[in-house]
Formats: structure tokens, C-alpha cells, sequence
């Protein structure tokens, strides 16, 4: 996470729904963090060359850019009705959806987003501007999905990769921050190939398997008790695919914590497939760590 002094936690807003409820959990991190909030709409009428000013025979508060300035001031209401006497400012900024957040992440601690918009298909669980930014943002990435949970533990997804450790990190640092537990989940098939293109051996002991398995979470940890003395800290090692078993610790916890790319991804997705999987399943919210580059 960017740990610049006054970094803020920044949360993209349309007007919808799901993005009041990013709102809502954005000024909880916020809060939390002890951070300001910036409520940032993305306004792409001027790129497209579309009158943004009230229409000649309308009334002067009409027109699309009132109607972003209305967008913005329901957001700013609603986060400081959420956490009273957070510093909360909001800003319109002309272009693309994503293009806009993604310019903001370099200085961002986090940036927090509904699953879908208001230009969400209906046939999509997760919308296209939260796939995007998780996928290339330089900060983590909060999506609000799922139920709002005030109690339960803040569950991270491990496999002793680069990003899967900077997402016990973060993981650690959130469930501190709230008062609650750490899950560490690590589930796991069969051995990991040394190298990209190693094919799987078809015979291999299973009980050293679970041993390596198990001190790949072990190493995934460590130093989390020295850097979290009071924070209770539970794991789990299973044999199963990966996003199945996260969904499920997702019906319980608060959060989930994944990396936005895992050992186990291929070389040309930037966002990996647990990390996709729990953006669309997930029954909580969902943060996307990457590992610093």
C-alpha cells in the first residue's frame, strides 16, 4: 500500500447504487485508517463532444454536468453520514471510467469500487471498470460485493507467491485495523510445476505433498506475529481448487484478500483467475493486492 503521508483512500462513483455501497465502505477504510476520503466520478461526455451545460430551453440547474456535480454531493453526504467528521472531498474529473481511477492509484492508499455500475450488463456479475482496475492498479483494490459484515474474520488467500505475500500484508494490516481475526486459507491440487510449461508429474508422494503445502503457508506468516503481536491468526490447508474454497470462507468472513496474480497464474493474464473468480463469487467484499513492481 502507498504509505505516503495523507494518501487517501479514494472510492469511484456514477450515481449507482452499487457504488453508494462502495461509498459506504470506503468511509468505514477511511475511517479505520485514519485517512481522508476522495470521492472521484469519472465524467466522459466532453470526450465524446456531447453539450455538458444546460439545454437553451431548460432550467439552469439542468444539463449533465449538474447532474455530475448532484452525483458527487450524494456520495460526499452519504460517507459522511457514514463516519460523521471524516474528511471527505469529491472531485469530477473529465474521461473514462477506468482511465480516471487508474490516473489516481499512483498516489492512493486504496481505491474502492462498486461490483457494478450503472453501465453494467445485467448478465455481468462484475462489472468491466472493477475487472480493469484491479487488473493494473498501482494500489490495492477494494470491490464491494457481497453482504457488509461487521463481524467475522478478514480471510486471505495464500500461495507463497510474490503478490499472495503482499497480500498477507495488507490482510494482516485490515484485521488489525478492525478488531478481528486472520484466516489464512491455502488451498492446493497438485504439485506446482518449477517453471512455466513443467507439466505435472503423474506420480508424487501426497503425504510430502501436504507437508510442502503446509510450510508454503508457514513461510507465507512469517513475521506477521512480530509485526501483529495481538492479532489472532488461524490457517487452513485444503486440497481443493482454489476459488471454490475461498468463496466458501467468504460466507463468513468480513473480507477477502487475494493477490492479484498467483503462482498457479498464467503469464499472460495480469489479473489471475482466483483473483477473477473471487471479483464474480465472492459473498464479501473482495481486495486485490498485487505485489509491489
Amino acid at each position: 500500500m502507498n504509505s505516503a503521508d495523507g494518501a487517501a483512500i479514494v472510492v469511484g462513483v456514477d450515481g449507482s447504487e452499487p457504488a453508494l455501497r462502495a461509498v459506504r465502505l470506503a468511509a468505514v477504510e477511511a475511517d479505520l485508517r485514519r485517512r481522508p476520503l476522495r470521492v472521484v466520478h469519472a465524467f466522459i461526455w466532453p470526450l465524446l463532444r456531447v453539450p455538458v451545460g444546460p439545454p437553451t430551453a431548460g432550467p439552469p440547474g439542468s444539463g449533465l454536468r449538474q447532474q455530475a456535480e448532484d452525483v458527487v454531493a450524494r456520495a460526499v453526504a452519504e460517507a459522511e453520514a457514514t463516519r460523521p467528521g471524516l474528511r471527505t472531498t469529491g472531485e469530477i474529473i473529465d474521461g473514462e471510467a477506468s482511465a480516471v481511477l487508474l490516473g489516481e492509484t499512483p498516489t492512493a492508499a486504496m481505491i474502492v469500487l462498486g461490483d457494478r455500475g450503472l453501465g453494467g450488463f445485467t448478465a455481468l456479475l462484475v462489472g468491466s471498470v472493477a475487472v480493469q482496475v484491479a487488473t493494473y492498479a498501482d494500489c490495492p483494490v477494494l470491490v464491494a460485493r457481497g453482504e457488509e459484515r461487521t463481524d467475522g474474520p478478514v480471510v486471505v488467500g495464500v500461495d507463497g507467491s510474490p503478490p499472495s505475500r503482499s497480500a498477507v500484508d495488507f490482510a494482516a494490516e485490515e484485521a488489525a485495523s478492525r478488531g478481528t481475526a486472520l484466516h489464512a486459507v491455502h488451498a492446493y491440487r497438485y504439485p506446482t510445476p518449477a517453471r512455466p510449461g513443467d507439466i505435472q508429474p503423474l506420480v508424487y508422494d501426497q503425504d510430502a505433498l501436504r507437508d510442502e503445502e503446509q510450510r508454503v503457508l508457514t513461510e507465507s506468516l512469517a513475521g506477521i506475529a512480530q509485526r501483529h503481536p495481538d492479532l489472532p491468526v488461524t490457517r487452513e490447508t485444503v486440497r481443493d481448487r482454489p476459488v471454490p474454497t475461498l468463496v466458501e470462507a467468504s460466507r463468513r468472513a468480513a473480507l477477502v484478500v487475494v493477490g492479484g496474480r498467483g503462482r498457479g497464474a498464467l503469464t499472460g493474464l495480469l489479473l489471475g483467475s482466483v483473483s477473477h473468480g473471487l471479483l464474480h463469487h465472492s459473498a464479501c467484499p473482495v481486495a486485490v493486492v498485487r505485489a509491489p513492481q
